[in-house]
């Protein structure tokens, strides 16, 4: 008897051992879990703050503040589109004013002036409206009247001046991409259809090299009172495709050539010269309310009356976003 008595004490404490054993474990195993899920918890908040969506973009190019100022500088961002930089801006000591464009964010668009080349019958008419205007980036002027015979002038198939051979051509497709180039040896390309073409003059730069006649002046236009640094300026391009416009009062051709080739263009046309005809734009969209704010990029420029805004009498280039 003594010994049954000692294997069931024996027994009944094995008995409370596992019971014991069992309920540690049960609760070492509901503590973890509690754990887990607020570790999953936690986790999941991270997630949700992680992936919050980014505000809209705006729905209109931003001009930044560098745009703004007057000072000398280096080419610096100017303007964003779908949050990259589309123009940069550089104004020089002597008082140039450059912009430069990345084609893939913007595109060239040629317009016509109410004389030059006429206010009716064209896709592109004297002023920017509409939708234009929404995305409008920059604008600046065209190149000689037509009737001085310095070049042709197309857009969409009609004819506001015949096209001639071997003249710098700026040329834009329906694709939307600019080129520059001489007329039959350098552009069109085979392989593009034409939207527009505005010629003036022989190429400016070809080959990353100014042409041989920039000490002559008589043969880059006629100026008033006969000075040889009136208000100039070109549009060129880099052989990345980067479109370059400059512009400024108190130019030798040299000096302009001498601006672009410091942009790093390998080919450029002379457009406009003399103070009333020479004018370049970026424009501020006030958030996306009220009227667009042109902001003058040449040092000194006299300007267009209404900034292309309004009805202009001659033809010129806009820049607008893709």
């Amino acid at each position: 008897m003594p010994r049954v008595r000692v294997l069931v004490a024996l027994a009944a404490g094995a008995i409370v051992t596992l019971a014991s054993t069992a309920c540690a474990s049960s609760a070492s195993s509901t503590a973890a879990a509690h754990q887990s899920a607020s570790l999953h918890r936690a986790s999941a908040t991270r997630r949700r703050v992680h992936h919050r969506p980014d505000p809209p973009r705006p729905t209109y190019p931003s001009l930044l503040s560098a745009a703004l100022s007057s000072q000398p500088t280096q080419f610096v961002p100017a303007v964003r589109w779908r949050g990259q930089t589309a123009a940069w801006i550089a104004r020089s000591q002597s008082g140039i004013g450059l912009l430069s464009f990345n084609q893939r964010l913007v595109g060239l668009r040629l317009h016509s002036g109410t004389v030059d080349a006429g206010s009716t019958g064209w896709r592109l008419g004297p002023s920017v409206r509409g939708q234009e205007r929404e995305r409008l980036v920059a604008a600046f002027n065209g190149a000689f009247k037509l009737a001085t015979g310095a070049g042709g002038f197309e857009s969409y198939g009609r004819v506001g001046a015949p096209l001639q051979n071997g003249l710098g051509s700026i040329v834009t497709y329906t694709n939307g991409s600019t080129d520059i180039g001489s007329w039959h040896h350098e552009v069109p390309a085979p392989s593009q259809t034409i939207a527009s073409v505005r010629q003036n003059l022989a190429l400016l730069i070809d080959h990353g090299a100014a042409a041989s006649s920039v000490a002559c002046d008589s043969c880059w236009g006629a100026t008033l009172g006969g000075v040889s640094d009136p208000a100039r300026s070109a549009l060129g391009i880099t052989a990345d495709g980067r479109l370059v416009w400059a512009g400024g009062d108190h130019l030798t051709v040299a000096a302009l050539a001498d601006a672009l080739l410091g942009a790093q263009a390998v080919r450029a046309v002379e457009l406009d010269i003399n103070p009333e005809w020479v004018a370049g734009y970026l424009y501020g969209h006030r958030g996306g309310v009220g009227p667009l704010a042109p902001v003058a990029v040449a040092p000194g420029q006299s300007g267009v009356p209404g900034s292309f805004l309004t009805p202009y009498s001659r033809d010129f280039f806009t820049v607008v976003a893709r």
